[in-house]
Formats: C-alpha cells, sequence, structure tokens
C-alpha cells in the first residue's frame, strides 16, 4: 500500500460516501449485441464504476471550495490567521494547478494532468510563506489532499459493480484501467470493494493513470499507451479490447480512435455525457449502451 495512513484514508472516503441512489438519465435506454472475440476489458473510473458527486476528479473548479478547503487545513492541525478571512484558499489552490497545467501545455500536451500532491505542497508552502496558516507539525500532502477529496467529491460504487468485476474475472476477461486520476483513486476499490485493484483481477502493469503520465483524456495518447501495454502483457489485440466509459468525447472516441470496442455508460445521471454537440462527437455511436455494469457480461461470449 502507498502509506502508513491507508486505514485511516479508507475510513475517511467511505465516512463521506455520496448519498442516496444512483440515478438513471432520463433518455437512458440499453443498446445490447454479441460482441465476439472479446479478450479484455478496460475501464474509466470516475463516472462508470463509481458515482461522483462532482461526475469526475475534483481540480480547478469555478466552485466556492473554499470552506471546505480552510477546514481541511483546520483538521489537519492548521491555525488560520485572522486575516485568512479575507482570502479565498481555493483561488490560491486553482490558480496552482491551473499554472502547473499551463506549464505542460508550454511543453506540448494538449491535454494537461497534474500531480496533485505536488500542488498541495506548493499551496501549502505558499500559504506559509504568506502568514495566512501556522503549523508545528505540518501534514504530508497526501493526506491533505485526500481529506479535501471526500469532502468535496464524494463517491459510491456503481450498482453491481462486484459482481461485474467478478464475472468478468470468471469468463477469463484481462481487466484494465485509464482513468483521469491521482493517486488516491485507487483507494476507492479498497474502500467499497474490501480488495486491492489486484484482487480484483485487474492488470496493474496495464493500467494508464493520467496523474502519473501527467497527461489526460480525451488523449488518445493514453489510449495508445494502453493498448501497448495490454499486447506487450497479455498479446491481446486493440480490436479484442472493449472499454467502458461514461463521457462520449473523454472516453468513447479516443477508444474507438485506436482500435479498441466501446460501451458507453449510460446509468447514471451526474456522470452520463453524450456531447452532442462536439463536432468528433457528432455522429459517434459506441458498439454498446449500457446502464447496468452486469450487462457487459450480457454481451460477451
Amino acid at each position: 500500500m502507498i502509506h502508513s495512513d491507508t486505514t485511516h484514508w479508507l475510513k475517511l472516503i467511505a465516512s463521506r460516501r455520496q448519498s442516496g441512489p444512483v440515478e438513471l438519465p432520463s433518455d437512458a435506454t440499453p443498446k445490447l449485441r454479441p460482441l465476439k472475440g472479446i479478450r479484455a476489458v478496460v475501464f474509466d473510473i470516475y463516472g462508470t464504476l463509481f458515482s461522483s458527486g462532482v461526475g469526475d476528479i475534483s481540480l480547478a473548479t469555478e466552485q466556492n471550495r473554499d470552506a471546505a478547503l480552510k477546514r481541511t487545513l483546520s483538521d489537519n492541525g492548521y491555525e488560520l490567521a485572522d486575516k485568512s478571512t479575507s482570502v479565498r484558499f481555493d483561488d490560491q489552490l486553482h490558480h496552482i494547478i491551473k499554472c502547473h497545467q499551463q506549464l505542460r501545455r508550454d511543453g506540448g500536451i494538449q491535454y494537461p494532468e497534474v500531480e496533485i500532491r505536488s500542488v498541495w505542497q506548493e499551496l501549502i508552502e505558499s500559504l506559509l510563506g504568506e502568514g495566512l496558516i501556522s503549523c508545528a507539525s505540518p501534514k504530508d500532502s497526501s493526506s491533505l489532499a485526500i481529506d479535501y477529496e471526500s469532502r468535496v467529491n464524494p463517491t459510491q460504487p456503481m450498482p453491481g459493480l462486484s459482481n461485474c468485476l467478478a464475472g468478468l474475472k470468471d469468463k477469463g476477461m484481462i481487466l484494465s484501467i485509464i482513468s483521469n486520476a491521482q493517486f488516491y483513486t485507487p483507494l476507492l476499490f479498497e474502500t467499497y470493494l474490501d480488495k486491492t485493484l489486484k484482487a480484483l483481477g485487474f492488470c496493474t502493469a496495464c493500467a494508464v493513470w493520467s496523474y502519473k503520465e501527467l497527461e489526460g483524456k480525451p488523449s488518445q495518447a493514453l489510449y495508445r499507451l494502453s493498448a501497448k501495454r495490454i499486447k506487450e502483457h497479455h498479446d491481446i489485440a486493440p480490436e479484442e479490447v472493449l472499454y467502458v466509459g461514461n463521457d462520449m468525447r473523454n472516453d468513447i472516441w479516443p477508444a474507438q480512435a485506436i482500435g479498441y470496442q466501446t460501451a458507453l455508460f449510460a446509468g447514471d445521471r451526474l456522470s452520463l455525457r453524450r456531447r452532442t454537440d462536439d463536432i468528433d462527437c457528432g455522429e459517434l455511436q459506441p458498439d454498446l449502451e449500457i446502464t447496468s455494469l452486469m450487462q457487459i457480461l450480457d454481451c460477451l461470449s
């Protein structure tokens, strides 16, 4: 595991889980058919395997998250100076994120991603330097990032997730991931399913995480890297892979472009993104449209 505080983190995420049932979109209609020759299934995470309060991970956003950020700091031993009441800490957080992203753009990356621990470290150093906070024993950036994320972006597993993964594993499918994610994203599986990715049947060597590549969806580079790893580790060609995601632009479009078969997950009102006005998605059709993860099993021989 990634840190000695893991047990605390799992409890924190669970205690702030999303409340209420996962609701189907009003236009949700399954479009199913048998798919032959599929040997691997690759998943998006946020909005596909887990319902998210904001539909994705919550990095730079226009929403006012100042109270949540300041509470995160105070709950982790930071004392806020009196003058901090007139300063939006979340604006500073978002500014740092955008600066990190711009550095990547300047390096030629069209869809830049950040490593959120570096962002938090820079934020804390800035706030300390400005005299806006003080702390005798500063917490590490990992703990702060998880505490804040679990406050502003509650999650819960999609209905049928555990049974779907078990069924795919029983069918001998190779499982993998392409996700706009941060270091804490794998903790969702341990929080809600009480198993690591490897124990659930995922090939961790094939997984592609945006925070590790410092590049995000819909970059086709992430999907090409996924295809390369699956070919190298399992000798599986792109046409033998089914990719499942909730966003036509970020998921279906780049997955189809590199040869994956695709399933649009339309099982969560909060996360479904059809992108009908997007020039790249106007004529795009997934191979499947599913409203339940269990429907994947019905389509694979």
